[in-house]
């Protein structure tokens, strides 16, 4: 009978509330009382379904109504005589009861208080007059409301027989109160003031420690002699309860000493908890302890365990802190803190699964065959901490799958992008609600070992905010000569992270702050090749497509020459990840026909591409654009590989203005300042009047305006573009060119060769120019991948133009740019100070 008088708080709390209240408990005299019991009745109530509540005449209970129905049950009720039927549910759970999903006897109350609540409930407050019984439910909607007959409970005992009856359960009661340490000693004074024998036995019944039914059950006996037996049989139960837990905290008690305390609380909660049937958090804390002696745990995190193990025995589990103690222990217990899978040093081997998963990608083969190496000749070494670098669809994330496969490791892999919180790494502080250890350890419970292939995806995109900064957190994991003691924030212990071969991916180096890239191993996938590509399509995307399209290999075959055809003119990316879904798409064209009845094997050539994959996507528009002087071919750098651009010069009569178009950076404004710079300085050299620059308009644009572009890749192709608009002479079609320019006419070096070089290839280009100091990064590359690309190497910007541009002009500078003497006194030649002023960046 624990919650003998959980009904005071309530009463209490209203109190506070509504000066009306007098007193918690209501002290009902038998003439009060029968006054109550013999109101009448109508004979039609609304009905108030109750949870896990049995209202008792004359009692007074506050309950609160959140449903629909009761809702509006309680508002119509109270507006009018205050008079309602409760009855109980037979399941607590059920949400939307059903007249059979009722119990039959209820009782009369009527509405003391009504009291709105800030979530849209209501708190009521009724007090049970008398008891009835339903005949039968005249309607659900909006709320239930039944036919009724008066359910009369009749006192068939009197004299010395009831005298002795209500003391018996007085002091019975009173025992109870002064046993239990949850009930206040004033319970025992508040029931001994209660005179009549009715409202005693209803007040007791309705605070018994026992079930709904049995609630329920007193409720419907009517006979007085039987329901005080009923009642004295509940509260027995429950004083012998309290009177063996008393004997068994004095007979712990006495066995033990001050110095066993620990012990002691230990044997108290157990033996209560089989006293009372609740054996399930002793069975859980054993199971746990029984799991921390067969985990080999260093020292740190075993006693960390233990004590929370203590904690945890001593901790109610009604208590909050229950559960995340126990969730703690269970992280400390999951972790692979000295579980490892065993390396296959195989170097053959792996070398054969990384050639069987991948083509090409010969330096990432060698890095990783070079770690095995020194593994399997030192036995222990710090994993190595790699970044690939490159374009999308390069393999990156999947170069990680082939690696863990090649060392037989398992492979856990999470993106970064867009994360902005730093708990995501180091994890939150346990105080937190619902904390969890970061996405480092939660990989590594994941992964079952220490020594995993852990692949960090999209480490450049990671954010930072008031949240913390993502990349500083990640400083610790990726430090090989600090991430043997990585602490996260909800661990707190040091966890070993030193086994772990972390593999991080990123499209750009950019966004990665210093201190976090120096801590990494950069290595660079540039795209591929045509050759690359189809090698690629034939050996692994065909197979994938047919396999995942329902296909098999004998119902479809696509040439070599189809394949380069989509590469081609389908396609143009440094990856191969839009050649994989168009393979995909001319799969799926395959598949719908076999799926309308075609069986025949169906065998795709160039020329029938258009019929699935429609239209070409893309053309070689580099000798069609360079057909007219003043257009130049750049090469380019993005994070989604190289690309080429144009770059267009045109001259209108003015006053020597510069216009530059094409949303440019500052970088290469001033490239075409520079580029502008040198041709004037060189103009008697190359022919060129000095009108052109006095009396026209100069206009640089770079196409695809919508894009931003800066860097100084394009210094040398700015200046081809000018010179040849100045010059009257066509730039050749087959060549591109990068590079940076200076006033002195030293062509510097610039980043990103590779990529641009395949870029080139896969614009058709023939011959590219680049800065000598670049010569080095040629030299990186494979002989296949140039295949019959003419490279040519500049220092200075002299020989540039012979190179460049077309030997005949299209029409004579001098003509071109000739204007009248008319023109020349109306428009006035510019001053120095002016010409200064005439650029327009737009």
């Amino acid at each position: 009978m624990d919650n003998i008088f959980n009904n005071i708080a309530d009463f209490e709390d209203l109190e506070d509330q509504f000066d009306d209240f007098e007193q918690a408990i209501p002290l009902m005299s038998e003439e009060e009382e029968k006054a109550l019991t013999d109101a009448e009745i109508p004979d039609e109530l609304p009905i108030l379904p109750l949870k896990n509540t049995v209202l008792f005449p004359g009692v007074v209970v506050p309950i609160t109504v959140g449903r629909d129905r009761s809702l509006e049950l309680v508002k119509e009720a109270y507006e009018s005589d205050k008079t309602i039927g409760v009855v109980s549910q037979k399941d607590e759970e059920n949400e939307d009861p059903d007249p059979q999903d009722l119990y039959k006897v209820g009782t009369v109350a009527e509405i003391l208080k009504l009291i709105k609540m800030p979530d849209g409930s209501r708190s009521v407050v009724i007090q049970g007059k008398t008891t009835f019984e339903v005949e039968e439910f005249l309607q659900k909607d909006p709320y239930f409301k039944a036919q009724v007959k008066p359910y009369k409970q009749e006192i068939d005992v009197e004299g010395v027989e009831l005298d002795a009856s209500i003391r018996s359960v007085k002091e019975t009661a009173t025992k109870i109160v002064n046993l239990s340490p949850n009930i206040p000693s004033e319970a025992s004074v508040a029931i001994n003031n209660i005179s009549s024998p009715n409202f005693l036995l209803n007040f007791i019944s309705s605070n018994l420690n026992v079930s709904i039914e049995d609630k329920q059950e007193v409720l419907e006996i009517q006979s007085f002699s039987e329901r005080i037996e009923r009642v004295m049989e509940f509260l027995n139960k429950e004083l012998q309860v309290l009177n063996l837990s008393e004997e068994i905290r004095t007979k712990v008690k006495s066995d033990i000493d001050e110095q066993q305390r620990d012990f002691y609380l230990r044997q108290q909660m157990k033996a209560i908890q089989e006293a009372l049937g609740e054996e399930g958090q002793h069975q859980e804390v054993e199971q746990l302890r029984k799991q921390l002696k067969e985990k080999n745990l260093p020292e740190e995190a075993q006693e960390t365990a233990e004590k929370q193990l203590t904690r945890l025995e001593r901790t109610p589990n009604s208590s909050p802190n229950y559960g995340v103690i126990h969730n703690y222990i269970e992280w400390i217990l999951d972790l692979p803190w000295d579980t490892y899978s065993d390396d296959n040093l195989d170097l053959e081997n792996a070398q054969e699964v990384l050639d069987e998963d991948h083509y090409g990608l010969k330096k990432v083969k060698e890095r990783i065959i070079e770690y095995l190496a020194v593994l399997k000749l030192k036995n222990d070494m710090k994993a190595p901490i790699l970044c690939f670098y490159g374009p999308p669809g390069v393999g990156k994330t999947s170069l990680g799958k082939s690696i863990a496969r090649a060392l037989n490791r398992k492979f856990e892999r999470f993106s970064l992008g867009g994360i902005h919180d730093e708990a995501e790494i180091r994890g939150h502080r346990r105080t937190y609600i619902g904390a969890l250890p970061g996405r480092i350890l939660r990989g590594m419970k994941k992964a079952e070992t220490s020594n995993p292939v852990m692949m960090l995806d999209e480490i450049d995109k990671v954010g930072s905010d008031y949240r913390g900064d993502p990349t500083s957190a990640l400083l610790e994991v990726l430090d090989p000569e600090q991430n043997d003691s990585f602490a996260d924030n909800y661990l707190e212990l040091e966890y070993d992270l030193s086994k772990v071969l972390f593999i991080a991916t990123a499209n750009s180096l950019d966004t990665i702050p210093a201190p976090l890239r120096d801590r990494m191993e950069i290595i660079n996938i540039s795209g591929y090749t045509l050759q690359e590509k189809a090698k690629i399509a034939d050996e692994h995307l065909m197979p994938k497509q047919i396999e995942e399209n329902g296909l098999n290999e004998d119902q479809i075959s696509i040439s070599e020459d189809a394949i380069s055809k989509i590469i081609d003119q389908y396609t143009r990316e440094s990856g191969v990840r839009s050649l994989e879904r168009e393979i995909g798409s001319v799969c799926r064209g395959i598949a719908a026909k076999i799926a309308k009845g075609e069986d025949e094997p169906h065998s795709v050539e160039a020329d029938d591409l258009q019929d699935y994959l429609g239209k070409r996507k893309y053309f070689s528009e580099v000798a069609e654009r360079t057909k007219v002087p003043g257009v130049a071919t750049g090469l380019a750098w993005t994070p989604y590989g190289g690309d080429i651009l144009f770059i267009e010069a045109s001259v209108s009569k003015g006053t020597g203005k510069i216009h530059i178009t094409g949303q440019l950076g500052d970088v290469m404004k001033e490239s075409a300042m520079l580029a502008m710079s040198y041709l004037k300085a060189h103009s008697e050299e190359l022919n060129i009047p000095e009108e052109a620059f006095n009396y026209w308009d100069l206009h640089i644009h770079v196409p695809k305006g919508a894009v931003p572009k800066d860097g100084p890749s394009a210094g040398i192709s700015i200046f081809s573009a000018v010179s040849s608009i100045f010059t009257q002479r066509k730039v050749k079609g087959t060549l591109a060119m990068t590079g940076e320019i200076t006033l002195r006419g030293l062509v510097l070096p610039v980043g990103g060769i590779k990529e641009k070089v395949l870029a080139a290839k896969r614009s058709g280009i023939e011959k590219v120019l680049l800065p000598k100091k670049n010569e080095k990064d040629v030299a990186e590359i494979e002989d296949d991948v140039l295949g019959d690309l003419e490279v040519q190497y500049l220092e200075r910007m002299d020989p540039l133009l012979d190179i460049v541009l077309e030997d005949e002009p299209v029409k004579d500078p001098a003509k071109r740019f000739e204007v009248s003497e008319m023109y020349k006194q109306k428009n006035g030649k510019p001053s120095q100070d002016a010409t200064k002023e005439t650029v327009v960046m737009e």
